[in-house]
């Protein structure tokens, strides 16, 4: 029988099993958090929670990752398995909104057979030696707060799985050349230009060739082939490394990164690169970069340079460039992705540590900074969540530098209103981010307390940058936390963020002593 060991830091209750039971953990872990998040509130008793909608109670084990659900029901206390887990899920969203939505159960199964099919493919397959690569392709579980992290639209296996990240895959792109009276573009897109020798009359596009499969028989693509102004040209000389948000790749030699769309759901939303972002994307970008350039320190906007893509197939064919990551690199560092250090890998500094106290000092000196400075002084507002956010650490595993990337999740006011911009920064920064990685900690270093480093932190930041916005947050009783599990359920727009209020840690947490 298959067997899987899990990484201590992701499911330190669970020491191993076959690959069936190992899935049903990680897929039930982030559905439960939705679940206590969003429809349920504890009764004082550990553990056991009461569900809003039907009044039955419900308890879990651990708290960081729940697990080993169990539902109250004539008198005595019964395990859940996951589809009974999933049945429970849909029938208090049901009682909670008034709705139905058969979708979501589906793909919450969908996402819990595609755990255990990139289990299998990782048992079968070593990981990437660098670093960096492995910290990408690290999120066997993923978004800890969505009840279908993994979802990969319902395929079979083997359309998506030679594609997926977590299977420590890397695979060529598909080279096209477009005709030049049909190209649109925006920016600086000449690393596109390398990657062949286009045809007279022709630029290059590479596609991804997962959303060549989806989206190659549409009829407008399917004519532009047919009539020429599409052409074939094979596969990329190299192999790309698909990276965590899958979509998007990364080829280590020439140190570029390419973003396409990809017509599949996952998480909230279809995952193509949109017009209307497109359009405005350039702009945003050079808000950010300007933010990022305009302050001192080796804090670095990882910049989407520019795109390109055909004009009759705007965005099914959209291609995004995005600055590398050497030529920003703090020399001698080692760049890796934080939402890595939450879920667990090969190589992770969180390993060595014995005590977290400098370490954890040093990353929030490194994160919080940037974020807060560009929002004060530039009116940028970051998506600064795990996924988002690249750590490089020196030879000791000591953080010494924050990457950002992503230009499609910026807001600028007063695009968005202030307090809305806030709103969405204390979301992504201090509940998607820092409370993960300080749950973290506290679990794997019993006694320590994380919060009262944050709180000093974004203090002296907001002190700094004149925030009122800093010492109210300090004060509140209450932090946003996203509700996934609703807007999927309510079919909401995944850009329409709704949040619920979270108790707020740092409202309690005590300064540090100073010597």
């Amino acid at each position: 029988m298959d067997r899987v060991d899990f990484k201590p830091t992701a499911f330190p209750q669970f020491t191993g099993g076959d690959m069936d039971e190992a899935a049903d953990a990680y897929a039930a872990a982030p559905l439960l958090d939705c679940l206590l998040r969003e429809l349920a509130e504890p009764t004082g008793e550990p553990g056991v929670h009461r569900l809003r909608a039907s009044g039955r109670l419900l308890r879990v084990r651990g708290t960081r990752r729940p697990f080993g659900a169990e539902a109250h029901t004539d008198g005595t206390w019964h395990p859940l398995t996951h589809p009974e887990l999933i049945t429970l899920a849909a029938g208090e969203l049901r009682r909670f909104t008034g709705v139905a939505n058969p979708g979501l159960p589906a793909e919450m199964t969908d996402s819990r057979d595609v755990v255990a099919a990139l289990l299998r493919a990782r048992a079968r397959t070593s990981p990437p030696a660098d670093p960096y690569l492995r910290s990408e392709q690290s999120l066997v579980m993923g978004h800890p707060y969505h009840p279908a992290p993994k979802t990969r639209g319902g395929g079979p296996v083997a359309a998506w799985l030679p594609y997926a990240p977590e299977a420590y895959t890397r695979f060529p792109l598909e080279l096209l050349a477009v005709r030049e009276d049909a190209v649109v573009e925006e920016g600086d897109t000449t690393a596109l230009d390398a990657l062949g020798q286009a045809p007279p009359g022709y630029r290059l596009l590479p596609a991804h060739p997962w959303q060549l499969r989806l989206t190659g028989t549409r009829p407008a693509i399917r004519d532009a082939f047919a009539d020429g102004r599409l052409v074939r040209l094979g596969p990329t000389a190299r192999p790309y490394w698909p990276t965590a948000a899958v979509r998007t790749l990364y080829d280590p030699e020439d140190d570029l990164f390419v973003k396409f769309s990809l017509d599949v759901r996952i998480t909230n939303d279809i995952r193509r690169l949109w017009k209307h972002d497109l359009l405005k994307m350039r702009s945003t970008d050079a808000a950010t970069a300007a933010a990022f350039a305009a302050r001192p320190g080796p804090a670095v906007w990882l910049s989407d340079r520019g795109y390109r893509t055909a004009g009759f197939a705007f965005e099914e064919l959209a291609v995004l460039v995005r600055d590398g990551l050497r030529g920003h690199l703090v020399p001698g560092a080692t760049a890796l992705l934080a939402a890595a250090l939450v879920e667990g890998f090969d190589g992770s500094p969180l390993d060595r540590l014995t005590d977290p106290s400098a370490w954890w000092a040093a990353y929030l000196r490194q994160v919080v900074p940037p974020v807060l400075d560009a929002f004060a002084r530039h009116g940028v507002v970051v998506e600064a969540h795990l996924q988002n956010t690249v750590v490089a650490v020196d030879d000791a595993g000591l953080p010494v530098q924050a990457l950002f990337r992503d230009a499609e999740g910026v807001k600028l006011l007063p695009g968005v209103t202030r307090e809305a911009g806030w709103e969405r920064l204390v979301y992504c920064l201090v509940v998607n981010h820092l409370a993960e990685l300080a749950a973290l900690l506290a679990e794997r270093f019993p006694g320590a307390d994380p919060w009262p480093a944050v709180r000093e932190e974004l203090r002296r930041c907001g002190t700094d940058h004149d925030l009122p916005e800093v010492a109210a947050l300090l004060s509140s009783p209450t932090v946003p936390g996203k509700t996934n599990l609703l807007l999927r359920w309510t079919g909401a727009d995944g850009a329409d963020a709704r949040y619920v209020p979270l108790p707020n840690p740092l409202a309690g947490a005590r300064r540090p002593a100073r010597g």
